[in-house]
């Protein structure tokens, strides 16, 4: 009976001893992202209901359910108390209607808020509502509720709040407050009487968040509403509005609650291969200040993976004012620090060519942060070689000292020096590659499919002598499993 106890008590604490060790295969796919998001399983894209609460920054996403490929629009759903490590929860939205078409009444993208002021009636305990609205396809633009901190979800009885028009095919509602004018507003893609010519963002208010009014109409943007108010230089007395569509591009301009008045021409936010859908992090806290970015990066590739998409990184955006120009600032937030592993650095190193000293050479691995500020004294061109191996190249990132370009992957984006020098932190996933150059001023996004035997890495320096000033590379540790 004895032997028997003692082989039982050793079963259960081998049990125990197993669950307890971290799956080394959980989320450690050939092109499974480390540190950016990815569903466990099957299709997602644009990012919707952004919203952050009691702690959680909160991230729902197009979603199905059902397979790989787009169909069947859920909002998938998870949350995160740091940007960088993320708990799936259960779906959140399903189709209206008992819906089982790929398209009909599917729950398309939007956006969410906090109802502090119980606006919408239905707080019904300690805990403030959180409101979502979305497109229902072809069955207009509806509004979801939760009491539970975003763990459950219940249809607005009175749906739609704006009924499906087939002339103009509204989609994808932003609404935010509106402190100035002290109304809730709702940016809505349409176009306006079937015309393709004037699709763009229609401007909506409400008191009360289920009756909106039409303001007006700016064309010449497609899907995925983004309106932010950001401060210039970090002056709070000083701030303009930036008005994003779906591929990134924006304005910069005035906004008074009803009309958007540009200040600038529309210019791009990011310039790589695979960048779509962004949208910002509502309610984020006074104290911490920052208006956070994220995208889905549209069009990747994930052969033989459970899953089909990846988000960027999260970024802050700022405005800087140069003379009489204001241009938009992104930024990977500090948080991925967290995720740093071993450190290598390199102060003042001269770069000397037809020298061959591959400063990286003891570098292999596939993620990477990597920080470097570049002094470009007589060089014609220099860049990194990531992903690099024996037998086959592997993806040249390039600046061109003459041409005044950075070129990576098929995109050219013009950058020119600053005081003679050039900034890059570069974010090197499995399966994505994310520049930022000159401290946010460019950025590019692109998906990657790099041979699983290509792991090190090359720094290049051509035609004449370059100066790296500071140059930190940095192990990234995986946001999914215990390193």
């Amino acid at each position: 009976m004895k032997s028997n106890l003692t082989f039982y008590i050793f079963v259960i604490l081998a049990l125990l001893f197993v669950s307890s060790k971290p799956d080394k295969e959980y989320y450690n796919e050939l092109y499974r992202p480390q540190f950016h998001f990815t569903p466990e399983k099957n299709w997602h894209n644009d990012p919707n209901g952004l919203v952050y609460y009691e702690g959680e920054y909160h991230l729902f996403y197009q979603h199905n359910p059902k397979g790989n490929e787009w169909g069947f629009m859920h909002w998938g759903h998870a949350v995160s108390n740091d940007l960088v490590h993320w708990e799936h929860l259960p779906i959140a939205l399903y189709p209206d209607n008992n819906s089982e078409d790929t398209v009909m009444c599917t729950a398309f993208s939007g956006s969410a808020i906090v109802d502090k002021s119980n606006v919408l009636g239905k707080q019904a305990g300690e805990e403030k509502t959180l409101v979502a609205f979305y497109t229902s396809f072809n069955c207009g633009q509806r509004i979801a509720y939760s009491n539970d901190k975003g763990r459950t979800w219940e249809k607005y009885d009175g749906n739609p709040v704006i009924p499906f028009d087939e002339k103009d095919d509204a989609r994808d509602p932003k609404v935010f407050w509106h402190q100035q004018s002290e109304k809730w507003v709702m940016v809505l893609w349409r176009k306006p009487n079937g015309l393709e010519k004037q699709q763009g963002f229609s401007f909506y208010i409400s008191e009360n968040l289920i009756k909106w009014e039409y303001k007006n109409h700016i064309p010449g943007f497609y899907e995925c509403p983004d309106l932010v108010e950001l401060p210039v230089n970090n002056r709070l007395d000083d701030t303009r509005w930036v008005l994003f569509d779906g591929d990134g591009s924006y304005l910069i301009g005035i906004f008074n609650g009803e009309q958007f008045i540009p200040e600038t021409g529309k210019m791009k936010s990011d310039l790589g291969k695979n960048y779509y859908a962004t949208q910002t992090w509502s309610n984020i806290p006074e104290q911490d200040g920052r208006t956070i970015q994220i995208a889905w990066m549209k069009g990747g590739e994930f052969p033989e993976m459970p899953f089909n998409g990846q988000m960027t990184f999260p970024s802050e955006l700022s405005l800087t004012k140069s003379g009489n120009n204001i241009h938009l600032i992104r930024k990977p937030v500090s948080e991925i620090e967290i995720l740093h592993g071993k450190d290598y650095h390199w102060e003042n190193r001269n770069i000397i060519p037809g020298i061959k000293d591959n400063i990286l050479k003891k570098l292999k691995g596939d993620c990477y942060h990597i920080i470097g500020t570049f002094d470009l004294k007589t060089a014609n061109s220099f860049g990194f070689m990531l992903r690099h191996g024996k037998k086959t190249p592997g993806i040249e990132l390039l600046y061109s000292v003459q041409r005044g370009v950075l070129t990576c992957l098929g995109k050219t984006a013009p950058l020119l020096p600053i005081d003679g020098k050039i900034q890059l932190e570069i974010l090197l996933d499995r399966s994505s590659l994310e520049i930022y150059a000159n401290n946010g001023q460019l950025v590019m996004s692109s998906c990657i499919t790099p041979l699983e035997e290509n792991k090190t890495m090359e720094f290049i320096s051509r035609g004449g002598e370059l100066v790296i000033d500071r140059l930190d590379v940095y192990e990234m540790n995986s946001a999914w499993r215990e390193k």
